[in-house]
């Protein structure tokens, strides 16, 4: 039988261990991904997925289920990343994967040309240069709509804003990536 989050929850509050490593196992792959994206730091983004569950599981017994537990899972990654964003300025690396590139952008470019490759790999580096380049909030609202792919309702929830706040925040950074790229593409794909 498997059981759905809130009861792993209401598990995990009367002090069973194994509800609460299934729940980690469950989630901890989209805590971390988002988490990566985020700071661009795998130690960082360990630590802080660490600290998101350890916050979860002492936060157990006060768990409501009234949205997702991923979304509240997100809510706590969200109050400790930019947390972490006031403690320090963080130094924005590549972000590599384990193999050192993204699996499908790795499918992609093995029928691409070599200069195709570089060409996109640039792209990318760009992209991700202007992504950094946006106000926590509006870094956070994109990564959680493009990358994880989660509705405006959920990703309100996560920012504790309204979902025409959610949509104004998204519109906002979009319109800032569009002329971003737009000035980045003008530039002639230099790297500074």
């Amino acid at each position: 039988m498997e059981y759905s989050d809130s009861e792993l929850m209401a598990l995990t509050a009367k002090g069973d261990d194994g509800a609460y490593g299934l729940l980690v196992q469950r989630h901890y792959q989209a805590i971390y991904g988002a988490a990566l994206k985020m700071l661009k730091d795998k130690f960082l983004a360990e630590e802080i997925t660490q600290k998101v569950f350890l916050q979860a599981y002492r936060a157990a017994g006060r768990y409501e289920p009234r949205a997702k537990l991923r979304t509240w899972l997100y809510t706590i990654l969200r109050r400790l990343v930019l947390n972490q964003f006031r403690k320090k300025e963080i130094q924005s690396t590549p972000l590599v994967t384990e193999n050192g590139e993204d699996k499908d952008i790795a499918t992609y470019q093995s029928a691409m040309s070599p200069l195709d490759q570089l060409v996109m790999q640039e792209q990318m580096e760009g992209i991700e240069k202007i992504i950094d380049s946006l106000p926590p909030r509006q870094r956070l609202a994109v990564i959680l709509k493009s990358y994880e792919d989660l509705s405006y309702d959920e990703i309100a929830r996560i920012l504790g804003v309204s979902i025409p706040a959610t949509k104004s925040l998204l519109f906002r950074a979009r319109e800032t990536l569009r002329l971003s790229f737009q000035k980045w593409e003008a530039s002639g794909n230099r790297k500074d």
